[in-house]
């Protein structure tokens, strides 16, 4: 049996959603193989002891505030488990400051390493690496909240120069669409930048493309594979937070209705952008399929995506044959192999030190 630390919680806006994602991971995890260990990170940022954390998992305690006496490095330590697998979205948990803890205690951890996960989170830094890897991804216009307070003018002839509306403005660090709005008047920009600068420092304004939504699961280390696609028909204006986990209307379709060459595009172009960003063990990518000229844009890339009952990345694999309990299962065989792979460089390097000459 192996025994897996379900990091969930945190101190991000999608908290909820983390709590979704991990009691659905734990009531599908394969026993006896594996043994789900519920790990809360309370609002307040402190984490919760194992007991307290099945409670709140199960809908029984409050996650606000967590338990300052228990230690996690402490517990973990100890023996308690065998790999981590976090389940924070958002901000503290997806952006690299969780995988950072967790690399100084030496805890294996499913998921990708600390730059790829802050990579990934940053829209501005994830488009930077996709451009770089040749990639196609909409045109947008970066902005700095300081920039923003000082150069508005300036910034509001940029995006309107630069962007024909409809336009999307979204916080860098971010994710299920909180903070996103779409503007359709250029009068409706002021409320959407103060909207975004609510949750980060840096939003992108994006220009609006009419588009399918198609997204692609990918999973593995170094020879990574994209499951079938699927697409989402949002029941709002776009797939926003409240479609996507409030009124349950919009209508995933699994797999997509695309021909076969597109459905092989797509599937190849999700793994160029998972080898963009340096991704390991699992990632959801999200596509626009431009209606007219039928051309892909490679929207963003989720390293810790949703594993709600609901959630796209688990259903798309399902839908290539690869079953929920069995995805979880290989998710934390990946998250063991890179591990021992990185601890196998890293003893080999500590034995060419003790070699070389000394210097101090």
């Amino acid at each position: 049996m192996t025994r897996v630390a379900l990091i969930f919680g945190g101190r991000s806006p999608e908290h909820d959603v983390s709590i979704l994602s991990a009691r659905s991971v734990a009531a599908a995890a394969p026993r006896p193989r594996i043994e789900a260990i519920p790990v809360c990170m309370a609002r307040d940022g402190f984490f919760v002891e194992p007991h307290r954390s099945a409670a709140i998992l199960e809908g029984r305690g409050s996650a606000d505030i967590g338990d300052p006496a228990f230690s996690f490095e402490t517990w973990w330590r100890a023996g308690h488990a065998d790999i981590v697998f976090p389940l924070v979205h958002g901000v503290g948990g997806e952006d690299g400051v969780l995988q950072g803890y967790l690399e100084s205690i030496d805890a294996p951890y499913v998921g990708s390493g600390v730059a790829a996960s802050a990579v990934s989170m940053d829209k501005t830094h994830m488009k930077h690496a996709f451009a770089a890897a040749k990639l196609p991804i909409a045109d947008a216009v970066h902005v700095t909240e300081s920039d923003w307070r000082n150069e508005r003018e300036r910034i509001t002839r940029a995006v309107t120069n630069a962007l024909r509306l409809p336009y999307f403005v979204k916080p860098a660090n971010s994710g299920s669409s909180i903070g996103v709005t779409k503007v359709k008047r250029d009068g409706d920009l002021l409320a959407a930048m103060d909207l975004g600068f609510t949750f980060d420092d840096k939003v992108l304004v994006e220009r609006g493309i009419d588009a399918r939504e198609i997204e692609v699961s990918v999973l593995g280390n170094d020879r990574p594979e994209a499951s079938l696609p699927g697409e989402i028909l949002a029941a709002r204006d776009f797939y926003d937070y409240e479609d996507k986990y409030a009124d349950g209307k919009a209508e995933l379709v699994i797999p997509a209705k695309l021909g076969a060459d597109k459905i092989e595009e797509v599937r190849r172009l999700a793994i160029a952008a998972f080898k963009a960003i340096g991704g390991a063990g699992y990632a959801r990518v999200d596509f626009f399929l431009e209606r007219g000229t039928n051309r892909l844009y490679v929207n963003e890339i989720n390293t810790i995506p949703g594993f709600t009952s609901i959630s796209m990345y688990p259903k798309m694999w399902e839908a290539t044959e690869l079953k929920y309990s069995r995805l979880i299962e290989r998710l934390v065989e990946l998250g063991l192999e890179r591990h021992a792979a990185r601890k196998a460089r890293r003893d080999k390097a500590m034995e060419w030190l003790r070699g070389a000459r000394k210097i101090v």
